[in-house]
């Protein structure tokens, strides 16, 4: 979902050459739909994870959220899991278990990294 990051580039890879599913932390409780899709509609065999430094998504939780939402605009989000985290790493390996581990999800490489927004480097994150 950040705007700094051109995923493309940032994964050498041309405009055609993926399917880039993005969402706020790049939660993939979040992207199941999509991702879904992409493999049985579109053929996708191979999944990348990809969360950045300096996430947004560290900054807050459910709670802090939900109370600014609800003091703003006066509406309940009790039913909304925002997905935020304290730990960079263990969101990545999170997410890549969670799409391993799902029956609706087909047995393809899935890889998880960390793209390092201060030195555009992508670190391979061990899972």
């Amino acid at each position: 979902m950040d705007a700094r990051i051109d995923v493309f580039r940032a994964l050498g890879l041309k405009e055609g050459d993926a399917h880039v599913i993005r969402n706020a932390g790049g939660r993939v409780s979040d992207a199941l739909r999509s991702v879904i899709i992409s493999q049985q509609l579109l053929g996708t065999r191979e999944i990348v994870v990809v969360h950045h430094t300096d996430c947004g998504m560290l900054t807050f939780t459910d709670d802090h959220l939900r109370s600014k939402i609800k003091d703003d605009l006066k509406q309940n989000v009790d039913h909304i899991a925002f997905l935020p985290f304290k730990d960079l790493k263990q969101s990545v390996v999170d997410d890549v278990q969670a799409l391993r581990n799902s029956p609706l999800v087909l047995d393809v490489p899935v890889t998880g990294y960390v793209y390092e927004v201060e030195t555009g480097k992508i670190v391979k994150v061990d899972v």
